[in-house]
């Protein structure tokens, strides 16, 4: 049963509400669903860009990439929250890009990072193709928001990491594992430091300092945090090989490299050592719960954590799914087309053609 109080239903904000309980929740053929946003727009888009712009044909999708491009500068948020921020305890948002669609509202890290990554990328196209570029002053506003989310080690993922672990003692959820404070992430922390480094290189004067500084601070943290084995966990994807991903990405961004760096090494040891008999990799939502890589049943492949595993080894020089606090699954139904579009065309443009790119 769903209780739920409410001070005025006569209200214009009760009014308001109504329509949008949709987004979370409605009954389908199978009973009731429940979505804790109104969707994964803006994170999906983003990557959708990196497998289409990967594969060089850009230019035949012409038309879907400049939709995709006009979504993404429309759903980056443009002033901070009404009233008193402190009052609230509101993170500024200015120049933020959030989960799904500016309507929504919540700035998240990565998602900022993700969405300026994208936006970035598409500068190597014509504006004939994609239309015009995101304005510089809103591209600043963006890096702002970045910056801002630094912790004193890497970056969480709403707001600072702002009281202690001990608090979880008190978390009253029988799902939900670690929510009640933020976090530095491996996954935020490396595409902040993707999106920086992407940013540094169209707009090297602009707050130069403190972008290398944050920069470094967060690979340091990305080292600091990688397990003995060689793998990251994956806070937000299944999960070692997600975070592996993202640890790899982090540092080979920050300027690290497979000779130089022995975490890459060590990373893509660990990826190798978990490829399957068929070629492929299979990672099961248990090695979120139990912090200890396990296969999927059966020792089946999956194309998602393949592409993965695919693209950090790639990206390291190598010649060769998603969750949340733990325990929730979430279902991305486009990560299916997503990755392994990205992870084949980095393959033909890194491995069978590089002299193409």
């Amino acid at each position: 049963m769903l209780c739920v109080w409410i001070e005025d239903p006569n209200s214009k904000a009760f009014k308001l509400h109504l329509p949008r309980i949709y987004d979370y929740l409605w009954v389908a053929e199978d009973g009731m669903k429940m979505q804790g946003y109104n969707g994964s727009q803006l994170w999906d888009t983003a990557f959708a860009i990196h497998a289409i712009m990967s594969t060089d044909l850009f230019e035949e999708f012409g038309l879907t990439v400049k939709k995709a491009h006009e979504f993404l500068k429309s759903s980056q948020i443009l002033e901070d929250c009404p009233g008193n921020l402190d009052f609230w305890y509101r993170h500024i948002s200015k120049g933020a890009w959030p989960f799904s669609t500016a309507d929504q509202g919540w700035s998240v890290s990565d998602c900022t990072a993700e969405g300026l990554k994208a936006v970035l990328l598409l500068f190597k196209v014509s504006p004939e193709i994609v239309g015009d570029p995101i304005e510089a002053r809103k591209l600043y506003d963006a890096v702002n928001i970045i910056l801002s989310l630094m912790n004193k080690d890497g970056f969480a993922s709403y707001e600072l990491t702002r009281s202690y672990a001990w608090l979880e003692i008190l978390n009253p959820s029988e799902t939900f594992g670690d929510i009640f404070i933020d976090y530095s992430y491996v996954e935020c922390t490396s595409s902040a430091i993707q999106a920086l480094t992407s940013f540094r290189k169209i707009y090297p004067g602009h707050r130069r300092e403190e972008i290398d500084n944050c920069i470094n601070k967060s690979a340091r943290f990305l080292e600091k945090m990688q397990r003995d084995d060689g793998s990251w966990y994956g806070s937000w994807g299944v999960c070692f090989t997600y975070g592996t991903w993202f640890g790899v990405e982090g540092l080979l961004a920050a300027g690290r490299t497979y000779e130089s760096s022995s975490c890459i090494q060590k990373a893509c040891n660990f990826l190798l050592s978990k490829q399957l008999d068929s070629g492929g990799w299979g990672e099961s939502y248990l090695s979120c719960v139990n912090k200890v890589y396990t296969n999927l049943e059966g020792n089946r492949v999956h194309a998602v954590n393949t592409s993965w595993a695919m693209l950090a080894l790639i990206d390291a020089g190598q010649e060769i799914i998603g969750v949340s606090n733990k325990n929730m699954t979430n279902s991305y139904a486009a990560f299916r087309n997503i990755f392994p579009i990205w992870a084949l065309g980095e393959y033909r443009a890194r491995v069978l053609c590089p002299k193409d790119r």
